[in-house]
Formats: structure tokens, sequence, C-alpha cells
């Protein structure tokens, strides 16, 4: 069931923004390898950086369940489709772009522990000819995880559906 929602648009200054834990270091710089460029994730200790597909603000809807809400039955709106662990240790999340003045970035309480969270990836591919306007969006769903799992990729844009990490 979910418990919380919240939309937000975010400046995803330099293709990205963040997830963390409030406590957790903000640097992503030495995790965006190739591998997480392609896959638009890069993950840190507490942190998640998502790649977006345009550098200006996009529409960011965070929804965090109870336990594992089941996939869409049609994937068909989004491009990718990652999932990975967060640890929330302090039990605030911020949601922030990467340039964000961190003090006065959102934040989420949530309880202590560890998430999944699944990141949706949609409408990617629907960007202005200059890339500044699009309808890309992405969509967050958390839920807390007794297990950590390695990354796990549901879809991969350009590719078809698989099951990797």
């Amino acid at each position: 069931m979910k418990i919380k929602e919240i939309k937000t648009d975010l400046f995803a200054d330099y293709f990205q923004f963040y997830l963390q834990d409030e406590l957790a270091e903000r640097n992503l710089s030495d995790s965006w390898t190739q591998e997480a460029v392609d896959k638009l994730l890069a993950l840190a200790p507490g942190t998640i950086g998502v790649g977006t597909a345009r550098n200006m603000d996009v529409p960011v809807t965070i929804q965090i369940f109870d336990s594992e809400p089941e996939l869409p039955f049609d994937l068909t709106p989004f491009e990718q489709i990652n999932e990975c662990d967060l640890e929330a240790t302090s039990g605030k999340i911020v949601v922030a772009g990467c340039t964000d003045y961190f003090p006065e970035a959102q934040r989420i309480e949530v309880n202590k522990g560890t998430y999944r969270v699944r990141i949706y990836y949609g409408n990617l591919d629907k960007l202005s000819e200059d890339g500044l306007d699009g309808n890309d969006f992405y969509e967050i769903h958390m839920w807390p995880s007794n297990q950590k799992v390695d990354v796990k990729v549901i879809k991969m844009k350009n590719a078809s559906t698989q099951h990797s990490s």
C-alpha cells in the first residue's frame, strides 16, 4: 500500500538529480562511470544519482510503499527501469538537483533502514530539438527491504526487456 507521494520539479543540472540519506556525503563524481551513464544510475553509500534526458527542470514523483509494489502491467511508457538499494540511516531522504542548495532541499521522512528503490524513466526520447524542453518524467517507488540486493536493470533504453545486474 502506498504510504506517501511527493511530486516535484527538480533542476537536473549535469543531467542528474539525487536521492540520498541526509547524513550521506554528497559526492558522485567517481560514480558516474560509462556503465553508470548508460544505466542512468550512479551509486555511492547512502546516495543514488538518477540520470536524466535533459539538464533542465524535470518532473519527479516519489512514492513510498509499505512493501514491494507490483510492476505496471504495461511497461511501454518507460524506456528504462532500474532497481537499487538506499540506506536511510538518518530517517530523512533528501531529494535534490546536484547543484541545489543542500540545506534547503526537500526532505522526506522515512523509517530508518534499507529501502529498495525502483526508478522509472519515461519519455526519454520526447525532447525538443534543442534538448531544453521535453515530456520526460521520472517516477520513483521506494519500500523497506531487510536484504541488500544488487542493482537490477528491469528494462534498458534502446534494448529489449532484460533482467541483469
